[in-house]
């Protein structure tokens, strides 16, 4: 097979875009509608982008489309050139006027009760025109919008290693606590039955994260049946309400009871669960002013939160 010729002007930007597109929605009606144009549009561009390659790109199916090897090959090199043009705009805004950057974090629930909002606070009293978004989401949506170029940095609990694309810096370490609301009925026992905590609603994590599993372990080494009633949800403000609510028992970061005082903990451990909290970054791109400030304020945040 003779390497495609990817400069010789067929290759557009769209075509990035689109692939992109297609490998996270998993249909080309999804693509399509992502994108606001038609889906024979759609079809179009994903069949001028396998005449310029030479190789399909993707199976289609009856529930969709899945990407071959090929496909998932280019759709990350894709997402590494639409990362690295949108840093280049963003840096040459932040040349012109290095004081009205802009950043973009993405956090979980790890990060985004106590770690983000204080180091955002901290950077916007030294940057105040300085432009910060978060953009919450489940981890793995995270590492798609980090390796693509949408999210400048992930704020949250570290499960892997740094890789050759991923740097993974560690802020601390943080136990993971059962959290319940201070008028729980089992706010105040001294000794918990942990057979009884089944017997509660709980809030879990998604299935698709490593805490999840975890979870599932833990009820699974104590003869617990994993709860019936339950609710699954990652973002912060939703869980802290359900909490304050009603009589949910939620697997949280010990930070978060700590920082509310109408939450308690359960006098229960979950020992081995623990985590590291942390920043991820992309280990193939140079980081901007803006990203680079906040990364530092973060750095300086968790130094001062934890003992």
């Amino acid at each position: 097979m003779k390497a495609p010729r990817l400069l010789d002007g067929r290759l557009k930007l769209r075509h990035l875009v689109l692939i992109d597109a297609l490998s996270r929605q998993g249909s080309v009606v999804g693509a399509a509608a992502e994108l606001h144009v038609t889906q024979p549009v759609a079809t179009r561009g994903l069949q001028e982008l396998e005449d310029i390659l030479g190789v399909p790109l993707f199976d289609r199916g009856p529930r969709g489309i899945t990407a071959t090897v090929f496909g998932e090959a280019f759709t990350t090199h894709a997402r590494s050139v639409l990362a690295q043009l949108t840093q280049a705009g963003r840096h040459v805004v932040e040349l012109a006027d290095a004081d009205r950057g802009s950043v973009v974090v993405g956090t979980h629930l790890a990060g985004s009760n106590v770690l983000l909002p204080r180091a955002i606070a901290a950077l916007k009293t030294e940057h105040p025109l300085l432009t910060v978004i978060v953009r919450e989401g489940s981890p793995d949506a995270l590492l798609l919008d980090l390796e693509a170029g949408r999210i400048d940095m992930i704020v949250g609990r570290l499960t892997a290693p740094s890789t050759a694309t991923l740097q993974r810096r560690k802020l601390y370490e943080e136990s993971i606590d059962l959290v319940v609301s201070t008028t729980h009925p089992l706010a105040h026992a001294s000794d918990v039955d942990r057979v009884a905590l089944s017997r509660f609603p709980w809030i879990l994590p998604g299935a698709e994260t490593a805490l999840r599993r975890e979870l599932e372990e833990f009820f699974a080494r104590n003869g617990i049946a994993l709860p019936g009633n339950r609710i699954e949800a990652t973002s912060f403000l939703t869980v802290r309400q359900l909490l304050l609510e009603t009589d949910v028992i939620a697997a949280l970061p010990s930070l978060i009871a700590r920082d509310d005082a109408r939450l308690t903990t359960l006098p229960i451990s979950l020992e081995p669960i623990g985590h590291s909290v942390g920043i991820t970054l992309s280990a193939e791109r140079t980081m901007s002013p803006s990203a680079d400030a906040l990364v530092r304020f973060l750095s300086e945040t968790a130094a001062r939160m934890v003992p």
